[in-house]
């Protein structure tokens, strides 16, 4: 097979997963967001490969995900971070999922944190 020939096998392989978005709605298009994602990882792969260990690059990962994760969820990440830093602690093991950011915004809205300023008299 030629390479227009090994391109239609291949594409035909894959049809069910390049065809998927017809049939659940929640699926977008195109993989913009994941791209954008992604991009911010890899503007900063050269200003964070000497993060000091690889323990501290595997930090690293893991916040730009979370980070991520709170914004595909249209959740502030530095109102979320500030919130959950806190109580991740203290709160128990068996409930962590409801720290998510999905479960954390779904909370906050259902029973939103009494604000520290008061309404002058």
């Amino acid at each position: 097979k030629g390479p227009l020939g090994q391109a239609i096998s291949y594409a035909l392989k894959q049809w069910d997963a390049l065809t998927r978005f017809v049939s659940d709605a929640r699926l977008p298009l195109d993989n913009n967001r994941s791209e954008s994602a992604l991009r911010k990882a890899a503007l900063g792969r050269k200003n964070f490969l000497f993060v000091g260990h690889e323990a501290a690059g595997e930090n690293l990962a893991g916040l730009y995900a979370l980070v991520a994760t709170c914004e595909a969820n249209g959740v502030n990440p530095e109102d979320y971070l500030a919130d959950v830093l806190l109580r991740v602690q203290t709160h128990p093991h068996s409930r962590i999922g409801e720290l998510l950011p999905h479960e954390w915004k779904r909370r906050r809205a259902a029973d939103p944190p009494e604000s520290p300023l008061q309404p002058s008299p």
